[in-house]
């Protein structure tokens, strides 16, 4: 048997809290029946409706959604993500959570993050292109930066094959 917690009614619409047999609990938001807006399985998976926004808070576990695949996956998100012009003045376009560029020399930088990583273990990928929009290579580590990942900050340099440059467009996404 379904427990029911409800607030306004079919008319006025609401919100209700349900729990089935299952052990889901379901936030329900609208008139009549409603729309389950938030459903939270006996596993703790969190699944949250289209459109669901100004959502804030901790979760334990992992946090899963259905992007319209069909079923729900964990999330993998991005801990941090920044554009910038690496060439004269360094000067960051837009990020979340990057407070700022460091220029260590030509084509040599290092993203400092805002809050740091949880550890060292993160995936970063690059794409960059000069002025006239043609692709410079990437290099992570190599015979001049030898730093290790760091949870403070991600150093890396642009260039090809033994040179480095600056270059206009940079993008980093650091994922974990």
């Amino acid at each position: 048997m379904a427990n029911i917690i409800t607030a306004g009614n079919s008319t006025n619409g609401g919100t209700a809290i349900t729990t089935d047999t299952s052990g889901t609990l379901n936030i329900v938001t609208g008139s009549g029946s409603g729309a389950t807006a938030i459903s939270v399985d006996a596993s703790q998976a969190t699944t949250f409706a289209a459109g669901v926004s100004g959502t804030t808070g901790s979760f334990s576990g992992n946090l899963s959604f259905n992007s319209g695949y069909g079923s729900a996956a964990v999330a993998y998100g991005c801990r941090a993500w920044v554009n910038f012009n690496g060439t004269g003045t360094v000067a960051i376009r837009a990020s979340g959570n990057v407070s700022s560029i460091t220029d260590n020399g030509t084509g040599d930088y290092t993203v400092n993050f805002t809050t740091a990583m949880p550890d060292a273990d993160y995936a970063a990928s690059s794409l960059n292109h000069n002025n006239a929009g043609t692709g410079i290579g990437i290099s992570f580590v190599n015979n001049t930066v030898t730093t290790a990942f760091s949870t403070t900050g991600f150093r890396f340099r642009t260039g090809d094959t033994g040179s480095t440059y600056d270059v206009a467009f940079i993008t980093v996404a650091i994922n974990r």
